[in-house]
């Protein structure tokens, strides 16, 4: 089978994957959801970039439900039970990726938001115009010590980045939280099933949606330890997940302001940190990874 076979293969499995999941959190540019979640966490890090939890967190009294996915590792195990929040999204009405070569063809530049504004008929006042912002400069700033970032405007754009982060040009494999029952419950106390899977990678890219007029993921890889897990949930209502879970064994170069540490009571460096992700976020990793039950 040759390489270029092979691509496409990948590249099909991830459109079958984005046409399935999409719509959980990508946010629609709309009034009524002005109130991005991407937007309310990335203020709290006043400039600090924010890793790919910026867009979840979790408190037990005056959080907004709509953040409430972060734990720690002592937490994931075998009926424990915890409230998360999983947003559900109509994919019919979610952005959606561009083709490379349309995507490419406009500037993707905070420095260019005015072009950008009248190409997309927004005011400059407008929620969506604000939501454009945000997502330009987080994909403008700095990345974190041991961090690669770049934001993803096609899927063409995405696979080029992960083959070059994880160094493999065919074998990879993407993973992404499904919902097994349908429901319009997002917010709710779930409990861990039975087993705890832990996938053994050696690398990992993670990509995140942003909020923008078509499809833009935030993908990012750090040298840190990362352990990625796949958890079997049931809420109170019946509600069956196959969540995607990430714990940063690592936290010692977050900014003081990560939302997470809010959340958690505790400072860069002194825990590690975990978090549920949303269904139409992904995890890339080496197709020759190994898998366990945990012991948890």
């Amino acid at each position: 089978m040759s390489p270029k076979f092979i691509s496409e293969i990948i590249f099909l499995h991830l459109l079958f994957l984005i046409t399935i999941f999409y719509g959980s959190r990508a946010r629609e540019l709309a009034g009524t959801e002005s109130k991005l979640l991407d937007i309310a966490v990335n203020k709290t890090a006043t400039n600090e970039h924010q890793t790919e939890h910026k867009h979840h967190a979790h408190n037990h009294n005056h959080m907004d439900p709509s953040v409430m996915v972060f734990f720690t590792l002592k937490d994931l195990k075998v009926g424990k039970r915890m409230q998360i929040n999983f947003p559900k999204r109509n994919p019919s009405t979610s952005p959606k990726f561009w083709p490379r070569d349309k995507a490419d063809s406009l500037p993707f530049s905070l420095n260019k938001l005015p072009t950008l504004l009248k190409i997309f008929s927004l005011s400059q006042d407008s929620p969506q115009a604000k939501a454009m912002v945000d997502t330009l400069t987080e994909c403008e700033s700095k990345p974190i010590k041991g961090e690669v970032k770049f934001c993803a405007t096609s899927l063409e754009s995405m696979l080029d980045f992960t083959q070059s982060i994880l160094g493999i040009k065919n074998d990879l494999k993407v993973y992404a939280t499904s919902h097994l029952t349908k429901s319009s419950v997002t917010f709710q106390n779930y409990t861990i099933l039975e087993k705890i899977m832990r996938i053994s990678a050696p690398k990992m890219v993670a990509c995140h949606t942003m909020p923008y007029p078509y499809a833009v993921f935030y993908c990012h890889s750090q040298e840190s330890e990362n352990r990625i897990y796949r958890v079997s949930l049931v809420g109170d209502n019946g509600d069956m997940v196959e969540a995607m879970v990430v714990c940063h064994m690592d936290t010692s170069h977050w900014g003081h302001g990560h939302v997470s540490f809010q959340v958690l009571g505790v400072v860069p460096g002194s825990s590690n940190v975990c978090h549920f992700f949303p269904a139409d976020n992904f995890i890339w990793v080496p197709k020759l990874e190994v898998q366990g039950v945990s012991d948890m």
